[in-house]
């Protein structure tokens, strides 16, 4: 698959952090997009007026690099790339109509930072058990890169991760462009765990804010979080990684502080006192770390890590415990 010849792109969703996708991808010369949204009357809209009308609407799009499909069958026809940009709980009704050979030598680009519900794996594998497809031919979309600042085209930096090299490589060349800066990594589950356990980190963030603590204690608990992530993805997968590279790091400290957060956002409707089914109802996005929170207690029965920010979150969000006083027993094991 040469980056060289015209390149075919499947994107899977219809939200924000899609149209940015596709803002980025149209500004190489070489690619045709193939988009598929749920929504008719979006797709309507976008095909006569050529912009999101529910997500990013500022973003121009152009009719040239980009066709709009009702059916993913559709979408993924001819394609080279398959990006899955819907909520990690909407995977398996997202691609339901897809079967095996629909997949077939195609390369699968996971834009979801989040676990598949209920069977608590990532996304990467789900994708590799449910369609035969070989890890080596996936990667992950990461890094400290929200939609909204793509679309006002502010310097950003993602960092693309697989199993194999030339894969990230080939891919990291389509996402980088004048204000995108893309960089291969080969640490695909090092880089897709933390990426989950920063939305759940970003709630507590949020959540503590809502309760009245400070910018002095928000220090602390990202600080101690990005410990606890650490400890955890070696635990799950054991190699030399450096934990402060923005593949990491970065993308917990947007996550945890930026306006754009929208498990931050969560958090704080939550430590405001919003009850859980309030705050879904609020908010027109999907809040990840609402289901990451589950699964990785979940499987963190498996391993028996030390993850007390993730065992707060827990408990507020699933058992309906105070948050006032479960973040204040969570203070005292901070460092």
């Amino acid at each position: 698959m040469s980056f060289l010849n015209n390149t075919k792109i499947a994107v899977i969703g219809g939200g924000s952090w899609a149209t940015a996708l596709i803002k980025i991808l149209c500004e190489q010369p070489n690619v045709q997009i193939r988009w598929w949204l749920r929504n008719h009357d979006d797709i309507e809209h976008i095909r006569k007026f050529h912009h999101n009308p529910s997500y990013l609407s500022d973003v121009a799009l152009s009719p040239k690099k980009i066709k709009v499909f009702e059916k993913t069958t559709e979408a993924v026809k001819g394609t080279d790339y398959v990006i899955l940009a819907v909520p990690a709980a909407f995977v398996r009704e997202a691609l339901q109509d897809l079967s095996e050979k629909h997949l077939k030598g195609k390369r699968i680009v996971s834009a979801i930072k989040g676990m598949i519900p209920g069977e608590n794996i990532l996304v990467t594998d789900w994708i590799a058990r449910a369609y035969d497809i070989q890890l080596s031919e996936t990667c992950v979309i990461a890094g400290p890169c929200h939609a909204e600042e793509v679309a006002l085209e502010k310097q950003s930096y993602l960092s693309i991760a697989s199993t194999e090299c030339a894969t990230s490589e080939d891919f990291a060349k389509l996402m980088t462009c004048r204000y995108i800066a893309a960089n291969p990594l080969d640490d695909l589950y090092g880089v897709e765990y933390a990426a989950v356990m920063k939305n759940i980190i970003a709630l507590a963030c949020g959540i503590t804010h809502g309760l009245g603590y400070g910018d002095n204690f928000q220090a602390v608990l990202v600080s101690n979080a990005m410990e606890e992530i650490g400890n955890f993805v070696t635990a799950l997968d054991p190699r030399e990684r450096n934990m402060s590279s923005s593949a990491y790091l970065g993308d917990l400290l947007v996550t945890a502080y930026s306006q754009f957060s929208r498990n931050r956002l969560f958090g704080n409707m939550i430590g405001r006192g919003y009850s859980v089914k309030a705050a879904q109802l609020e908010m027109k996005m999907i809040a990840e770390g609402y289901f990451a929170t589950k699964s990785i207690n979940e499987l963190n029965k498996k391993y028996h890590v030390n993850l007390p920010i993730t065992t707060a979150v827990y408990r507020i969000l699933y058992e309906d415990q105070a948050p006032a006083l479960v973040m204040d027993e969570l203070k005292k094991l901070l460092k």
